[in-house]
């Protein structure tokens, strides 16, 4: 019995431990890399803290089983998990800003009516392009809400060309009140986070 359980904990316990405490590790390092890069200058440490914590734990089990090839795999797998884990976790988040860029030949009036109505701040300009007169229409917008301005783009301006930037600080601006947007989960992060 003690061989069984012995063979047991060193094929599938250990190993198992390792996957999880490596999807653990990297999904609070990829985390505390958004939250850096976002200005959560607060969280960033402490998950940081934890995140090298769980990797010594993991690292001393492969260390002490050298041998033990299971032990790599599962080191292995969990780095890539915790990858697609912390990079899924992000994206639920949708901490920050982004920056839309529209660009429509067409005349942009309506979409910039309907984006002002829904409580967001659109600037205009219009420009020359490859192919003539351009409308350039830009809108910041918080990333939990950015569906909502794509979906207006479709509706208002199907054949219009976008891009979708990642803003670190923003200074003042016209956004919809909280009340019209769909709460957001972990909401707590951004308060405390500054």
């Amino acid at each position: 019995m003690d061989y069984f359980y012995a063979h047991f904990t060193s094929l599938v316990l250990i190993p198992l431990f390792i996957f999880l405490a490596r999807v653990s590790d990297v999904t609070i390092g990829t985390i505390r890399i958004v939250f850096i890069s976002k200005g959560y200058k607060a969280l960033a440490p402490i998950l940081g803290f934890f995140e090298v914590f769980i990797w010594i734990i993991a690292m001393g089990k492969i260390m002490q089983n050298l041998d033990n090839w299971l032990y790599y795999i599962a080191y292995a797998a969990g780095f890539a998990t915790g990858n697609y884990i912390g990079l899924l976790l992000e994206e639920h988040l949708a901490l920050g800003f982004i920056n839309l860029r529209i660009i429509t030949q067409r005349d942009g009036s309506n979409l910039i009516k309907r984006l002002s109505d829904e409580g967001f701040g659109v600037t205009q300009i219009e420009a020359d392009g490859s192919q003539g007169k351009v409308h350039i229409i830009y809108c910041i917008v918080k990333r939990n809400a950015y569906k909502e301005v794509i979906s207006l783009i479709y509706k208002y301006n199907p054949k219009a060309f976008y891009t979708i930037e990642d803003i670190r600080y923003i200074s003042k601006g016209i956004y919809p009140n909280r009340s019209q947007l769909k709460p957001r989960k972990l909401s707590f992060i951004g308060r405390i986070g500054k």
